[in-house]
């Protein structure tokens, strides 16, 4: 019992220490990222979002955030998020046809118009099949925002905006993704609806 509980112990510490880098270093990245999504939303345009494994898990929980609602005691309309890791027929169906690296670049191409975002989330910021997404997004003339970790990667020189958690541990920057991620919605919502920035709320 010793051991979980010192091993427990290492990990929330890490996990807190990762969390407190990020106030020096990530804050002004987090407010930009806010700022692109709720410009883009205002002109009536929308926000894709992809990534693998559990970063296509973040995709969905970051999209299910925008088009429902962040917090119980902040009520707003929806706002249109797509995460391009949902549909498994059309993954699988690429995938099988022509190849897995391209299979979110054609999701850009077919959902994607000039003025639209894409998030591309990436805890290594190497992963191919983000990379050409965000290279597709860019030729149709969406802005790009990247969720990456300390190693940064080929991402982060690639888009608008990248957001590099000061951490080279998956768990922690995978942690880390996930309070960037409802920050930035607190932001963009309370920027479009009432233009205040109050404390974030316990969400739903």
């Amino acid at each position: 019992m010793d051991d979980r509980a010192n091993w427990i112990r290492r990990h929330l510490t890490e996990s807190i220490r990762v969390k407190q880098q990020m106030i020096a270093e990530c804050i002004d990245d987090i407010l930009a990222a806010a700022d692109v999504i709720a410009e883009a939303f205002a002109a009536g345009n929308k926000l894709l979002l992809c990534g693998n494994g559990g970063s296509a898990a973040d995709c969905q929980h970051m999209a299910a955030e925008f088009t429902s609602r962040l917090t119980l005691d902040f009520v707003r309309p929806g706002l249109p998020a797509v995460a391009l890791t949902c549909d498994s027929s059309f993954l699988t169906a690429y995938a099988n046809d022509f190849d897995f690296a391209g299979v979110f670049a054609r999701g850009v191409e077919a959902l994607g118009k000039p003025g639209d975002v894409l998030i591309g989330i990436s805890t290594s910021g190497n992963s191919g099949n983000v990379v050409q997404a965000v290279k597709q997004a860019e030729a149709i003339g969406m802005k790009t925002i990247a969720l990456v970790g300390g190693k940064r990667g080929k991402l982060a020189d690639l888009v608008d905006v990248a957001i590099a958690i000061p951490s080279t541990a998956t768990q922690h920057i995978q942690e880390a993704h996930l309070a960037v991620e409802h920050l930035i919605c607190h932001f963009v919502e309370r920027v479009l609806y009432s233009g205040t920035e109050e404390t974030v709320s316990q969400a739903a």
